[in-house]
């Protein structure tokens, strides 16, 4: 039987990832990279599953248009493209618009433009890959997989912000958070893993990479995560400053006689791990760094771990008991020092970390957790498979 297979994108300011799944047995027939888009060096890395040798191209052009005419180049070569039957987009901002993945049409796309301005930094470009595939492959269905449609079950306590209420009425201000696709993932695949119903878990998720959040799950739904109106609240991440204390943008302004965006920028681009550390945003490199005595780089590490845990242990009080502490992410998936910190931090609430099952990340179960402890894991997030089979359930309904 011919299987039909999805083609998903996820536009970044200056990279492209890409990835063609078949749905209907999860399989990765190529993944790859375009990055340093818009420079001279723009370049695209990719892989394909059946021989596992990386290879690498460039673009005919520097822009998003170019690297995507380029990756379909390269699936027309190896006859991955007449197989399509849609193309699955991350947008970062659905805003309380939608809770759900949505077929794309020219209304609703639209629609999307006039959420930009809740994600300027994000939005604008992955609809610059929507309309991208508009042009160039005009008949195959389109679908929108938002980072914030998971958060949409949030109660009221937990995403209205404590400033007039007529911001958020008239403007939307809010608690919307990100990172969903991955939380809706990882608790699907944790409640099977501990052989309990979705609907009857209660999970604490740390999503850990280069952007970082953590999340609520209660009964199988997000009732709080640490990511706000935009994606630069909450924890520490690799550029990203987390919480600051809101005065602080201010004093900068009038004390280094900076302007607003200035602030901005270092708050999202010099901050975090490399605002700290002075050495890099990649949490390997400051571990490194960290163990070759570096004291800004080992400050940066504690200072990481410590937040991960102090807005965990906020978080909990929103579950009625804990199933799981769940790390994922790169670094959650990955970072064995990350995730003993964080563990030491959180013994009031019952976990105690194995040694053994950590440096391996995780049993058969993803347990790093002693037998008597709170249970800890790790669970390897796949937001790109998620995509690939909303956009599979969509497409698949325009047939029905």
């Amino acid at each position: 039987m011919n299987q039909k297979n999805i083609l998903v994108l996820n536009c970044g300011s200056s990279s492209l990832k890409f990835a063609v799944i078949t749905p209907h047995n999860q399989q990765v027939l190529i993944q790859g990279l375009a990055e340093r888009l818009n420079t001279s060096q723009a370049s695209i890395h990719y892989q394909l599953a059946e021989h596992g040798e990386k290879q690498s191209t460039q673009p005919n052009g520097s822009s998003h248009q170019g690297a995507i005419e380029a990756v379909l180049d390269i699936l027309k070569q190896h006859g991955l493209l007449a197989n399509l039957s849609g193309v699955g987009h991350r947008v970062v901002h659905g805003g309380e618009a939608y809770s759900e993945s949505l077929l794309l049409n020219p209304d609703n796309i639209a629609s999307l433009e006039k959420l930009h301005h809740l994600a300027p930094l994000h939005n604008p470009v992955n609809l610059l890959g929507i309309k991208a595939i508009n042009t160039l492959l005009p008949n195959l269905p389109q679908v929108a997989v938002f980072d914030t449609a998971f958060h949409q079950t949030l109660p009221e306590t937990a995403y209205l912000y404590g400033v007039p209420l007529e911001l958020y009425q008239q403007h939307g201000v809010r608690r919307y958070g990100f990172h969903g696709t991955s939380y809706r993932y990882v608790s699907e695949k944790a409640a099977k893993l501990i052989n309990k119903p979705l609907q009857d878990s209660h999970f604490l998720i740390a999503h850990l990479g280069n952007g970082c959040s953590a999340c609520a799950i209660k009964h199988g739904r997000s009732v709080d995560t640490s990511m706000g109106l935009t994606p630069l609240e909450g924890l520490l991440m690799g550029t990203r400053s987390g919480d600051v204390d809101p005065g602080l943008i201010d004093f900068l302004c009038e004390r280094l006689n900076l302007k607003l965006a200035d602030v901005m920028a270092m708050l999202n681009k010099k901050s975090g791990l490399l605002g700290i550390s002075g050495i890099s945003n990649d949490m390997r490199e400051t571990q490194l760094a960290a163990q070759q005595g570096d004291s800004r780089a080992n400050l940066a590490v504690e200072i990481f771990a410590f937040r991960v845990a102090r807005y965990l242990g906020a978080l909990a009080v929103s579950l009625p008991s804990i199933d799981a502490l769940i790390f994922t992410g790169g670094i959650g998936e990955n970072d064995r020092l990350t995730r003993s910190l964080v563990l030491e931090h959180l013994s009031i609430l019952g976990f105690e970390l194995d040694g053994k099952l950590n440096q391996e990340n995780g049993n058969a179960t993803g347990r790093i957790s002693l037998a008597d402890s709170t249970l800890a894991m790790v669970v390897a997030t796949d937001e790109e498979l998620m995509i690939a089979m909303d956009t599979h359930a969509l497409v698949a309904g325009l047939k029905e």
